[in-house]
């Protein structure tokens, strides 16, 4: 369904620039809420999600500090810090000081943390799917693509 019919616009959307935007907004906050009500039966947001993601599939072995966590989350230093607060006390991760400099702290999964992201993991992929269904893989990559492209004039 277009746009202007799912918000019940009156008049049709003047640039197309302007309704491209205003379709990746909306898409944006849909996905936004059916990941929180994905995720809500596991106790996780999709911030907490994100960064049990980050860590399984970055950190590796040896984790990742709050700085890098904070750059791939999008958020800012103060932000992820509360985030990683709360997600320690919940005993999904576990923060330790780096031994190299002990002004960073490294960021890993605990086994509580790990066994909750081995459950959840399958039943997102099969949610990622779902929702890509409609592209096929090329449509999917030239997506991937034409959102580089605006992020780069953007930035």
């Amino acid at each position: 369904m277009a746009l202007r019919q799912e918000l019940d616009l009156k008049k049709p959307i003047a640039l197309s620039g302007h309704e491209a935007l205003l379709n990746i907004y909306y898409t944006a906050s849909l996905l936004k809420k059916k990941a929180g009500d994905f995720l809500h039966p596991f106790g996780l947001t999709d911030v907490q999600f994100n960064l049990m993601m980050l860590l399984r599939h970055q950190g590796g072995v040896e984790g990742l500090n709050q700085a890098q966590l904070s750059k791939m989350m999008l958020v800012n230093r103060a932000n992820i810090t509360s985030l990683i607060d709360r997600m320690e006390k919940a005993g999904f991760v576990a923060r330790t000081s780096a031994s190299a400099d002990r002004r960073y702290n490294i960021i890993k999964l605990t086994s509580r943390g790990e066994k909750l992201l081995a459950k959840i993991e399958p039943l997102y992929a099969k949610e990622v799917k779902k929702a890509m269904a409609p592209l096929k893989s090329v449509q999917q990559k030239s997506m991937i693509a034409m959102m580089e492209k605006v992020r780069r004039n953007v930035s």
